[in-house]
């Protein structure tokens, strides 16, 4: 069964969560791992503040360009360990490839 809108949008986002906890931190790390293009991971991060989930970029010290990683600092409402938990099931509806 394919998934609505709402859910993809949903999923996408718990998802890359979940991708920024295990240290898939960067818009390029995200980008090779999902497999989705740059302004869909760029939005998805940005839609994360839609949930209540704190994600903040941390700039490398001395780095140009943005180099650097985002980090979850609060999951609001959502259920960190669920996510995780589940992250198998999120990764499988987004059709998304296998982590290497």
């Amino acid at each position: 069964m394919a998934l609505s809108k709402t859910q993809s949008s949903f999923y996408r986002r718990l998802y890359l969560a979940h991708l920024i906890e295990c240290g898939i931190a960067s818009v390029p790390a995200i980008v090779a791992a999902t497999g989705m293009p740059r302004r869909t991971a760029q939005d998805t991060l940005k839609a994360l503040e839609e949930l209540d989930v704190c994600c903040e970029f941390r700039p490398v010290p001395g780095e140009r360009h943005n180099n650097g990683r985002y980090e979850i600092l609060d999951w609001g409402p959502i259920n960190r360990t669920w996510v995780a938990q589940h992250a198998e099931h999120l990764r499988c509806a987004l059709d998304y490839p296998e982590p290497t």
